[in-house]
């Protein structure tokens, strides 16, 4: 019986087509095999969620007492950038009897192929019958082994609800927030869209916690004590590590805050004889760091070159499918299959002929290395940005060329031996007192000789003369810093990515905060780059230099909002819920039950209560548009809209104005 493939993207599509029987012919979004068998493909998402003016008319214009706006029925329509594929798509699943589902093997990807099939009404029998195609390496072998391996596709059915869930509380979330907050900020006088969402706007509440800490900040005094200890081999430099007794001298980080304290003990340990009382030496190795996902190569990018998240995701599209020099460059994985480390050999030679910068490094890697990047059970619906085995030629631009040599060099060093130091510790007794002496010493550079000149991560410190448990020297004098102390640094677009993906540190609720640990962290590799773009174009953040700052109008908002909106600790409850759906531990209904009413409680509070002061005084709303780029989460449209709303008033012109502005607020 021939069956119709349906993959996930184009890509897919082809990686599917080349392991199926030849020779093949090519049509519009098809690809037609030997044996009968069809390959087709979604470009994405091609249906998204229906605006809240298709349920009712009276919607289109924003309107408080309208709220909260919760579909009975939920709807899908075909997005207008796709509806020629899903023509194709849905005729092609029309002629097959037999259906095989190739999205990819995650929430997201099952539920993206599941709601085309069942848009197309396809029968009951025909979907019992649905296989699955689980495929997350796109090599040749890779692939056949997949093809020979396929599985029910009902087995699968509860990530597709998982995502669904997710997908539809979101717009419930963002949707009915969005609207009412907006409306509040009309009523003020603050003519922009206040969107909120609930992976948006606890970012926006990190930056504007970290700019209050800031704002507010008063600095104090501090002072280091170091003893300088006499040596035959040089000097060794030791910092005092103060008693109990000396508890109400310091701060809550330990720092000494009295002068007149670290005096009296420089004087005291002047010329006295300082005492061995432990002594440790070891050797360290470390490891390569693993290949990069997109969010440790948008973190890399901002801090070498100054690129913004969404720039650094751009830069990288170029390079996967203009160039097909890297691979799947939305990917969350930092793992590589077995089956890749084949392709040692022919990828490191695309690198050295087609990087210059990089062709001494190939030379010296050792392609026979097997490092822990490669490991089948760390990898998911993708593995981890690597170069692809093609040349890459010299009409790259600048920034396609400093990101595929990031790609490049990042893959080079896993075939490089792990960096050695040799590290010590000495501890000395001085006139009673604790003092600390450590020193590190890189011994052989491995990976590390692969690094930019400039780099000063781990760097070495002075290295320490061997001493015993015992041994005695004699301590010349005290020496005395006097330090200030700082207020924490502004969020850059590098540490805004590490704070979004290591939010389990920012949630309030102890509880929750493993939660956030063990899954990817407030959004997704694909959505990260959109999130700050979109705060960004919505005035809620600004860029300052490489900082990130809240505007007037994100203060305001964040301050009106209550504290569950502005912490990540319901986007973690959200997650475990949606995580227990999938492994069949929860119900979509539940779930849904409890948010909806979660989200009626929130707009009744705005209803009843006097608008916040927080939004009487916010500046004049920004004009600029806005487009969210990246695979959808949350059912809205990949298009640009005016940040302007429409609220309390009769032009249809103007409601449809901010039916657009809106479809961009949840997430």
């Amino acid at each position: 019986m021939a069956r119709l493939f349906i993959a996930e993207k184009p890509s897919l599509g082809r990686a599917i087509a080349a392991g199926l029987p030849k020779p093949h012919k090519n049509h519009k979004g098809y690809i037609e095999t030997a044996q009968g068998d069809v390959v087709t493909w979604c470009i994405g998402h091609l249906l998204e969620q229906v605006e809240p003016d298709a349920y009712d008319s009276r919607y289109k214009k924003w309107d408080l007492a309208d709220l909260p706006i919760v579909p009975e029925k939920w709807q899908l329509r075909p997005r207008q950038a796709a509806a020629a594929q899903l023509a194709v798509v849905k005729k092609l699943i029309k002629q097959f009897d037999q259906l095989v589902h190739a999205g990819d093997p995650d929430r997201e990807g099952q539920l993206l192929v599941d709601e085309v099939i069942d848009y197309a009404k396809v029968s009951a029998n025909k979907k019992a019958n649905i296989k699955r195609l689980l495929i997350s390496d796109l090599n040749l072998s890779a692939v056949k082994k997949a093809l020979a391996q396929l599985q029910d596709n009902k087995a699968y059915m509860p990530l597709s609800v998982s995502a669904l869930a997710r997908s539809r509380a979101d717009w419930l979330y963002g949707m009915n927030l969005s609207r009412a907050y907006t409306l509040l900020g009309k009523q003020a006088g603050y003519q922009g869209v206040l969107s909120v969402g609930r992976v948006q706007t606890p970012v926006l509440g990190l930056v504007v916690r970290r700019d209050q800490a800031i704002d507010s900040f008063v600095p104090h005094p501090f002072f280091q004590l170091d003893a300088i200890i006499a040596h035959p081999e040089g000097e060794i430099r030791a910092r005092w590590q103060p008693s109990e007794a000396c508890a109400k001298w310091q701060d809550e980080q330990g720092r000494v805050l009295s002068r007149p304290l670290a005096e009296n003990v420089a004087q005291r340990i002047a010329g006295q004889t300082a005492t061995v009382t432990e002594a440790e030496r070891q050797q360290r190795k470390q490891a390569a760091p693993l290949p990069y996902n997109l969010s440790a190569l948008q973190i890399d990018a901002s801090k070498r070159f100054g690129f913004s998240a969404q720039k650094a995701l751009d830069v990288c599209q170029q390079l996967y499918e203009r160039h097909k020099l890297i691979t799947y460059p939305r990917s969350d994985c930092r793992y590589l299959p077995k089956g890749h480390f084949a392709e040692a050999n022919k990828i490191l030679g695309a690198i050295k002929q087609g990087c210059e910068t990089l062709s001494q490094a190939c030379e010296g890697a050792d392609a026979k290395r097997k490092g822990k990047a490669w490991n089948d059970s760390k990898v998911g619906a993708h593995h981890a940005i690597i170069p692809t085995a093609k040349v890459a030629p010299t009409s790259l631009s600048a920034d396609e060329a400093k990101i595929y040599q990031l790609i490049a060099r990042q893959y080079v060093m896993q075939f490089y031996p792990a960096a050695e130091y040799a590290e010590g510790k000495l501890i000395f007794d001085i006139a009673g007192g604790c003092f600390i002496a450590k020193g590190k010493v890189l011994t052989l550079a491995g990976w590390r000789a692969l690094l930019p000149t400039n780099n000063t991560a781990d760097s070495d410190t002075a290295p320490l003369p061997l001493m015993e448990k015992g041994d005695q020297g004699r301590c010349e004098r005290g020496e005395i810093k006097d330090c200030m102390t700082e207020p924490p640094a502004a969020f850059t677009e590098s540490t805004l990515l590490q704070a979004m993906t290591g939010i389990g540190r920012y949630v309030q609720n102890k509880a929750l905060k493993e939660i956030l640990r063990e899954t990817d962290g407030l959004g997704t590799e694909a959505t990260r780059a959109g999130i700050i773009e979109l705060l960004v174009k919505r005035g809620l953040l600004t860029r300052q230099g490489k900082t990130l700052h809240a505007s007037a109008s994100g203060k305001g908002l964040i301050a009106a909002l209550p504290d569950s909106a502005t912490y990540p600790d319901m986007t973690a409850d959200w997650e475990r819920q949606l995580q227990d759906m999938a492994d069949r531990q929860c119900a979509y209904h539940p779930f849904m039950q409890e948010l909806t009413a979660q989200v009626t409680g929130l707009i009744e509070t705005v209803k009843t209560s006097p608008p916040p002061a927080s939004l009487s005084d916010l500046p004049a709303a920004p004009t600029k548009s806005f487009a969210r780029k990246g695979r959808r989460t949350s059912g809205y449209r990949k298009r640009t809209a005016k940040a302007k709303p429409a609220a309390n008033t009769k032009s249809t012109a103007t409601s449809a104005r901010a039916t657009k502005a809106r479809r961009k607020a949840a997430k």
